[in-house]
């Protein structure tokens, strides 16, 4: 069985503030540590439940946050910037299982620490068909595409209810209670770890049962992305597919789930410029 991971770092254990999220900052490196062991404890819990193969998506930042001397299993991995499927990157119909491991809440919902969707500079909020979403709402289309089930996730409870739509059967591991967007009672890294071996052994029992279901995202596909100015709205039409629909509104829309997220992406990157990154 093959399992492949999509690696964030805001929603893990005793991850609370940007400055353990950010590449150079004083407290960078313990985020990637406990980042790390994370990886690691949902890369043993699949090999225990039976995986072979295992493929993960550093999806964070600058995309580079694992030392790779020290990923278990050796687990293949997915790692740098500019990635044409961003946080979806090596994600194809040959995969059996996705794991979403270290997620966190959109900036639509409620509070939930660090919480964003993509670039909290631009994007104040996302409606897939309709329904607000955060980021593994926005990743869910690629899932679909493809026609693989999200079995593990991985973050605060927040997380959690904005994903279980689209991991029916799945499992959740919740490594943190979110109080505020800038504060968390977390778990001990140690228990946190435990849990998320437990869940990921479980995801890969549940797959192998056949009681995970896909996301059940339907065609046509409608995204709504709000923007925080008129100029990033503006700007995020230079990309294709990209529709202005209000003041800071912009539509993307289409049967091939695929193109709708990469035409997301293009929006994404292209609206840095207009948001000062």
């Amino acid at each position: 069985m093959k399992i492949w991971m999509s690696l964030d770092m805001e929603g893990v254990a005793g991850v609370v503030d940007w400055d353990q999220c950010r590449p150079g900052s004083p407290s960078y490196a313990l985020g990637c540590e406990l980042l790390q062991d994370e990886v690691n404890a949902a890369i043993e819990g699949a090999i225990a439940g039976g995986a072979t193969e295992i493929v993960l998506n550093d999806s964070h930042s600058r995309m580079a946050n694992l030392d790779p001397r020290r990923i278990a299993g050796e687990a293949q991995y997915i790692s740098g910037r500019h990635k044409p499927m961003y946080m979806m990157q090596g994600l194809d119909d040959t995969v059996d299982a996705i794991f979403f491991v270290g997620y966190h809440g959109s900036i639509s919902g409620k509070s939930s620490t660090m919480s964003h969707t993509y670039n909290p500079e631009v994007f104040s909020g996302a409606k897939l068909n309709g329904e607000y979403v955060g980021e593994s709402g926005i990743n869910a289309l690629v899932a679909e595409h493809y026609g693989v089930p999200i079995a593990l996730v991985t973050g605060d409870i927040v997380t959690w209810e904005e994903t279980e739509a689209f991991a029916g059967g799945g499992v959740n591991v919740v490594t943190k209670q979110s109080i505020s967007r800038a504060s968390a009672k977390n778990l001990h890294p140690t228990e946190s770890c435990r849990l998320i071996r437990a869940g990921a052994e479980e995801a890969v029992r549940r797959v192998a049962a056949g009681s995970v279901k896909t996301p059940g995202i339907t065609r046509p596909a409608t995204l709504d992305l709000e923007l925080q100015t008129a100029d990033m709205a503006d700007v995020a039409t230079w990309a294709r597919r990209a529709e202005r629909t209000g003041l800071r509104e912009v539509r993307i829309e289409g049967d091939d789930l695929l193109d709708v997220f990469q035409a997301f992406v293009a929006v994404n990157y292209i609206t840095r410029q207009a948001g000062g990154r």
